[in-house]
């Protein structure tokens, strides 16, 4: 099928610059919402092999591409479903990157991706309800999936010698994802959770949450929410009333924002977000970098890499369809074929146009598994100083 699909491309390729067009791509991400402050990184990525993509010259038939953005909103399922009807009727979208949150992701790819036999490919959508839903193999994601998140964070846990815990959660499919399969993984490894509760995003006040949370107790709290809104919220309540100062922070929660916030307040609190330690992680975070973004921010390598899946795989179907598209990308994002790193794009575009084949491994270390989606390697990470500082990768 492999080498089908790049005679296929070859011979599409070699057909003149006649066909030669601006190929747009959406990228739909919650730009407003309880991670807008990821969310420009995320943007800035794709933007960026974008960019890369059209300096190279070489993308079918001289064709060029745009990227245009829509807000997702994260948690407004209606609102992400409309910004993508408008990416393909209105601008003409040939393939999505995003959503960014897990039930925008569904109801996007649910509701339009799918009825209009476009390529989804998010960044960071992580439930794991997600890997069995109705996609026709339109839909990627190259963030793991909450049920491997939620078993390392266990382990994680335990093996700072906490065995017992309060989780809170917020209120969607992520929240609720990740809070059950951490809470399966660490009770069967002899952990006690003492609540598992759900928060709402976008709140004054969080103080009957926070005092349910206390009166339940543990050593710790694990907070499976969103930095700029209900994550916040519960935590800045739980300083304020001595409920809890520790608190565990998966990926929705590592962010800048809260180190803003609360400082050294935060000292000893700890978490993991999906990061990738190969040669390329670091490549990417100084192209990032150089035009202002920060590569350790989550999400923001994936969103390059995203968008550079998605162009790859056109490149190697010779073509925008979507279901073309689709079977081309787990052959260029996995083996065999010629290593691609970050600043690399021209090269890989060189490689698919004359035939051969390519191996994408990009900034994230892009392997996809299953039903189209990453394996995933994990950043630990501890706040000290009141600075989120790298303890290791797993």
């Amino acid at each position: 099928m492999k080498k089908f699909l790049m005679a296929t491309a070859a011979t599409a390729l070699m057909s003149g610059a006649a066909f030669a067009e601006d190929v747009k791509i959406g990228v739909l991400l919650g730009f407003t919402g309880p991670l807008e402050s990821l969310a420009p990184h995320i943007a800035g990525g794709a933007e960026l092999a974008v960019q890369e993509v059209n300096d190279s010259g070489l993308f079918m038939d001289g064709s060029t591409v745009s990227a245009v953005r829509a807000d997702a909103t994260c948690v407004d399922a209606a609102a992400a479903t409309a910004a993508a009807e408008r990416l393909i009727t209105s601008d003409g979208v040939k393939g999505i990157v995003g959503a960014m949150c897990s039930g925008a992701t569904g109801a996007v790819l649910t509701s339009v991706s799918l009825p209009n036999g476009i390529v989804q490919i998010s960044p960071s959508a992580t439930s794991p309800g997600l890997s069995t839903i109705e996609d026709n193999g339109l839909f990627f994601r190259l963030a793991p999936s909450d049920a491997r998140q939620g078993e390392l964070m266990a382990d994680i846990i335990k093996g700072r010698g906490i065995d017992e815990v309060a989780v809170t959660y917020t209120n969607n499919d992520y929240g609720k994802g990740l809070a059950d399969s951490f809470a399966a993984a660490f009770e069967a490894a002899g952990g006690t959770v003492t609540i598992n509760a759900a928060h709402e995003e976008g709140k004054a006040d969080y103080s009957a949450e926070v005092g349910a949370l206390a009166s339940a107790g543990g050593q710790a709290l694990v907070v499976a929410g969103y930095s700029d809104q209900g994550g916040s919220g519960i935590i800045q309540g739980s300083l304020d009333t001595g409920a809890f100062d520790t608190f565990v922070l998966p990926d929705g929660m590592v962010s800048d924002v809260l180190t803003e916030k609360f400082g050294s307040d935060l000292d000893g609190s700890f978490g993991q977000h999906p990061s990738s330690a190969n040669d390329g992680a670091g490549k990417l975070e100084e192209m990032l970098a150089a035009v202002d973004l920060d590569g350790t921010s989550p999400y923001a390598k994936e969103g390059y890499d995203s968008a550079a899946v998605l162009l790859l795989a056109m490149q190697a179907a010779g073509s925008t369809d979507g279901a073309a598209v689709s079977k081309a990308i787990l052959d260029i994002a996995n083996a065999p074929g010629e290593p691609i790193g970050p600043g690399e794009l021209g090269k890989a575009l060189e490689i698919l146009a004359g035939g051969g084949e390519i191996d994408y491994v990009g900034g994230s270390d892009v392997e996809l598994i299953g039903p189209g989606e990453s394996g995933g390697s994990y950043r630990e990470v501890e706040i000290e100083g009141g600075e989120i500082k790298a303890v290791k990768f797993h």
